[in-house]
């Protein structure tokens, strides 16, 4: 019985799952979304252009990854802790030993702690 279970509950799930894609199909704003992909789509396949072309164009100088985007690099900071003579070199605040120093000896003290 428990089989006939989940398949009704399947079937109640499919059936809805039906009914919200019938209302988004009639709603004014996806079928206008759908209009200008395909238009879309015409225009590149007429132009012999790839997505990729059309994004270059729509972006210069960012290429058509946003992923690639790279920013200025942190400087690197050097701290050493005059107690046990331990370097951390880290572009970031968030480094693990730093952090440790700085619970245990206070934030402004292992700011002092900079060499570099």
């Amino acid at each position: 019985m428990k089989i006939l279970q989940t398949w009704m509950e399947k079937k109640e799930q499919i059936k809805q799952l039906q009914d919200d894609v019938n209302r988004i199909e009639q709603d004014e704003r996806f079928k206008r979304e759908v209009e200008f992909k395909n238009q879309l789509e015409k225009l590149m396949k007429e132009y012999d252009r790839s997505a990729s072309d059309v994004l270059s164009l729509l972006q210069p100088g960012q290429g058509h990854k946003a992923a690639e985007k790279e920013g200025p690099k942190r400087p690197l900071k050097v701290f050493k802790n005059p107690h046990t003579g331990e370097v951390v070199e880290t572009r970031g605040g968030n480094q693990k030993t730093l952090k440790a120093w700085r619970d245990e000896y206070g934030k402004e003290t292992v700011a002092g702690w900079q060499v570099q």
